[in-house]
């Protein structure tokens, strides 16, 4: 099979999946809301996503770096598919909660694990145009998934929408399936993954930031910009209808708006992925974003609000389609899942106190000062990691054709 044939069949399958997973985000809503009548009935369904990748996260990462990945990433959507097309009949709240659980379980798995077989699949010199093109899919599946599911809601039911996401991750197993083996020269049997084991891959992921010290500090500032993003993309509800006095048919205007800057963004991302560094998508993608956020809750009509968040989904394209470039080219494949399930599981962890933090300042003070300084903060970190990505030190890391010293002197990893 031809490379680009390849890398087609992957994005397509992701992307198909992710489709399906907002046109779910719509169904399982609006079914949770019918089954309860209870705003925090669809507050608990949200909550229960995280704690499960939390806790599944620690260990994850320790199995994804000792099994085929493909097969792993076939295994998870085909029971992924198989769960979500139980919910319509689950008779209880609980049990639906108890399904998303597992089915979030499986989902931690996926993630890291289509990062190393990315990885060990596109060639390096590929990587920035296909992220840029996975990024476009993702942003199109966002753009396009609530629209359809309210349009299959309205011709049949929240039913047919989660049958829909069943069936796309059974397709995207298929698909997967139809693409090589990645890890041919793996052991079919690994090491059995134990306590002891555990605490070594971390002890082996220290290492590598010990090892790699200049990455590790960009890639915290690349995730400081981000959480403060995040935590404070958690008050723009409240703030538009509170603050700004606007209706939810312009809410859905708004981020409708957003969809279309991210797929721009995406597209163009695309076509400069020849031309122009990841380095310079990282930099320049964040550093506008985080001003956008800024913008934003500076605002206070709704042209200026949109046009805010048009750029920041235009931007936010480049910055994702960077980081992951990033990631893939300076985490050696070997340890890609745990250090990726580690990363996570502190992430999770950031999000949810800087969520809660900003949450209770808001209370507090109001949601206007509290998120400007916030986006203000956020303008800080990514000047620093502009100023330290263009240094002749970054230079000289952006440039190198070394994945990370720890490559060159790596240890058995036991896989």
């Amino acid at each position: 099979m031809k490379e680009w044939n390849k890398s087609a069949l992957l994005i397509f399958g992701i992307g198909f999946s992710n489709l399906g997973n907002w046109i779910y985000f719509v169904a399982i809503n609006l079914l949770i809301i019918h089954m309860t009548g209870s705003a925090a009935a669809v507050a608990g369904y949200f909550v229960v996503r995280p704690v499960a990748m939390l806790l599944t996260n620690l260990w994850s990462g320790s199995i994804i770096d000792r099994v085929n990945v493909r097969k792993l990433m076939i295994g998870v959507d085909v029971i992924r598919g198989l769960l979500i097309a139980l919910i319509p009949w689950l008779p209880s709240i609980w049990m639906i909660y108890a399904v998303t659980f597992l089915i979030s379980v499986l989902s931690s798995f996926f993630g890291p694990a289509s990062n190393v077989y990315i990885t060990k699949l596109v060639p390096v010199s590929s990587r920035q145009r296909f992220n840029s093109i996975m990024s476009m899919t993702n942003s199109g599946a966002f753009l396009l998934g609530p629209a359809i599911s309210g349009v299959l809601i309205n011709l049949t039911n929240t039913t047919f929408s989660i049958l829909f996401n069943a069936a796309s991750f059974l397709v995207c197993a298929c698909l997967i399936y139809l693409l090589p083996n990645v890890d041919e020269d793996r052991k079919e049997k690994s090491e059995p993954v134990r306590l002891r084991t555990m605490v070594e891959d971390w002890r082996i992921v220290l290492q590598f930031t010990k090892n790699s010290t200049y990455f590790f500090m960009l890639f915290i500032l690349i995730q400081i910009a981000m959480l403060i993003g995040f935590s404070i993309d958690s008050q723009e509800a409240t703030y538009i209808k509170m603050h700004m006095k606007l209706s939810e048919k312009d809410y859905g205007n708004l981020l409708s708006l957003t969809g279309v800057g991210s797929l721009a963004g995406s597209f163009l991302a695309t076509l400069l992925s020849k031309k122009c560094s990841y380095r310079l998508f990282i930099s320049a993608g964040l550093t506008v974003t985080a001003v956008c956020y800024f913008w934003f809750y500076a605002s206070s009509g709704f042209l200026s609000a949109t046009a805010a968040f048009m750029l920041l989904g235009f931007c936010m394209s480049f910055a994702s389609s960077g980081y992951s470039t990033f990631f893939q080219k300076h985490v050696p494949s070997s340890i890609m899942g745990r250090f990726g399930s580690m990363s996570d599981m502190m992430q999770g962890i950031i999000t949810i106190v800087l969520t809660l933090l900003v949450g209770v300042l808001s209370e507090i003070f109001s949601v206007q000062s509290v998120c400007l300084i916030a986006a203000g903060a956020g303008i800080a970190v990514c000047v620093i990691l502009s100023l330290k990505a263009f240094s002749d030190k970054g230079t000289r890391f952006f440039q190198s054709k070394e994945d990370a010293v720890f490559t060159n002197n790596r240890v058995d990893l036991g896989t």
